[in-house]
């Protein structure tokens, strides 16, 4: 309360003043990745963050991709890694740890974060240049799926994630355009939407839809404090409301043990005193200071969510046959590069 910190966000200057003789209102707020698949906002301010990492901000640009991912544990289900455009939070993999690795150094966008001697080699090995962001999108198709965590369980008991490096030109190609699709649906359509509409990710048949009657309610009374599914009808119920056309697949998405939809709700629902965080820490009295109904806002980033969730389970499909091929062709020795993604 009484620390001057001169930490800056990003293009966001530094308050030299200490939060508790602050007098001015606070006009920063930023949205951010707070979990896989959960885009949050915060005060953009680092008087008030515990953990500000202002490396990660100041590098943050229309251009930037973070991966985030578990280093000192194996993932146990779901994808061993997720993506966002947003300045993620800590714990944004699965609520516990995990390492941010950005695309960009710099918020420019002009600095790669991927080792010369990995694109020097790959070069050699594929017979031409080899674009930054190819590589990351590589590690997103090849990474970012339940196949690739199934194939590599038993090896994976050793903390790290591993990336088999394809020496075929062809099929690296094919695997950082599928990878770019990946990213694509991670990032909520913020990152390599070339091709695709503007806008959010949204399914061309039956997408998620809140039916005529379905209407989460927007009234105290109607707060919704639960979330259930009803795999016959294929519909995911909220309180006294429901959305339909929601796959079984998408309501069991896990992220290494935390369910992507019930972990969303729980820090949107009326009690929100026990959220599915990834610690056991006594709730924020912070945590009082809420809504007091479900905001429409609410329920247009869930029907944002479902779409990007369903769309990524139909192409986790080519994403295992990609990583079966590129397993079962030529790879480049890992004697042969010197580092990866830094």
């Amino acid at each position: 309360m009484r620390k001057v910190v001169s930490e800056a966000l990003g293009n966001r200057p530094a308050r030299l003043v200490q939060i508790i003789n602050e007098t001015e209102p606070q006009k920063e707020f930023a949205r951010y990745g707070f979990r896989s698949f959960d885009r949050q906002f915060l005060i953009a301010d680092a008087r008030v963050i515990s953990d500000p990492r202002p490396k990660i901000w100041n590098a943050w640009g229309k251009d930037q991709v973070y991966l985030t991912a578990p280093m000192d544990l194996a993932p146990s289900i779901g994808p061993a890694l997720t993506m966002t455009a947003l300045p993620p939070d800590k714990h944004h993999y699965s609520g516990r740890g995990g390492h941010v690795f950005a695309l960009w150094k710099d918020a420019a966008a002009t600095d790669p974060n991927i080792s010369p001697t990995v694109l020097t080699q790959l070069a050699k090995t594929y017979g031409a240049p080899v674009d930054p962001v190819d590589v990351f999108a590589y590690v997103a198709a090849l990474l970012a799926h339940p196949a690739y965590v199934e194939r590599f369980r038993d090896d994976l008991i050793q903390p790290g994630l591993r990336v088999p490096l394809t020496a075929d030109a062809a099929l690296f190609a094919e695997a950082a355009k599928l990878g770019r699709e990946v990213i694509w649906l991670h990032t909520f359509g913020d990152r390599f939407a070339g091709g695709h509409p503007a806008g959010a990710p949204r399914v061309a048949t039956n997408p998620p839809t809140v039916p005529k009657g379905g209407a989460i309610p927007s009234t105290p009374d109607g707060f919704p404090d639960s979330l259930d599914y009803d795999a016959a009808a294929r519909r995911l119920k909220v309180g006294t409301g429901h959305i339909d056309n929601v796959a079984p697949e998408v309501w069991a998405y896990e992220v290494s043990g935390k369910n992507v939809l019930r972990q969303w709700f729980s820090y949107r629902r009326k009690d929100r005193e026990r959220p599915l965080i990834g610690d056991k820490r006594k709730p924020s009295p912070l945590g009082d200071l809420q809504p007091e109904h479900w905001l429409p806002e609410y329920t247009s980033e869930l029907i944002n969510v479902l779409n990007v969730l369903t769309l990524l389970v139909e192409l986790e499909p080519k994403q295992a046959d990609l990583l079966k091929r590129v397993i079962d062709g030529p790879l480049i020795p890992a004697s042969r590069l010197g580092g990866g993604v830094r």
